[in-house]
């Protein structure tokens, strides 16, 4: 999996825990809000990757102080080899968490049936309605909307978190991904801040 960057620690990305992250580069949406524009291009000539190897050894080296880690991007479903690298980081007995767009429901649904992952959030984008306009990908919904059924019926612990922005996003917009949501899955709204440049 091509690593874009590594957080050694951050107190708010793993729900209860103090986690790593690792964020791959790239990314199949292209939401105009997004805060990692930098990690959307697959192959970006100006952003050389990191070892995994280093990042690897830099977890089994903090693993008594960390309580997990959190595999972000970028999107890291669209990494063939997602499944080998989280392989990786349960090998060194680490909880791992998977953050994604939703938008490649097989790849989640092998990371769950592999055990792979500990926890997953899902990003929920807009209406399902409005997922092509904003993602800027056509016929968009269709994996998230499927994605969001196999993480609900996972067991494992989970979930969904909507970034508020507006004026692309209207009250009417939010009660419908409100709706949309599982009834036993929690659901955040977060706060869009602009991004300081």
């Amino acid at each position: 999996m091509k690593i874009a960057a590594f957080l050694p620690i951050s107190l708010c990305d793993y729900p209860g825990r103090v986690a790593a992250v690792v964020f791959a580069q790239g990314c199949n949406f292209n939401c105009p809000w997004c805060h990692n524009r930098h990690l959307i291009p697959r192959d970006p000539a100006e952003v050389p990757p990191i070892s995994e190897a280093d990042v690897l050894t830099t977890l089994s080296e903090r693993r008594g102080r960390l309580g997990g880690v959190v595999v972000s991007g970028g999107e890291p479903t669209i990494h063939a080899d997602l499944p080998e690298f989280l392989a990786k980081l349960k090998a060194i007995r680490i909880a791992v968490k998977l953050d994604t767009n939703g938008s490649n429901p097989e790849m989640v649904d092998r990371c769950i049936r592999e055990e792979l992952v500990d926890f997953i959030a899902m990003d929920v984008k807009a209406p399902w309605g409005k997922y092509d306009k904003l993602t800027g990908i056509a016929d968009s919904a269709n994996g998230p909307q499927r994605t969001m059924r196999v993480i609900a019926n996972s067991g494992l612990p989970h979930q969904f978190r909507t970034t508020r922005v507006e004026p692309l996003l209207d009250e009417s917009d939010f009660a419908d991904i409100s709706a949309s949501i599982p009834s036993a899955s929690p659901h955040v709204w977060q706060d869009y801040v602009p991004p300081k440049f």
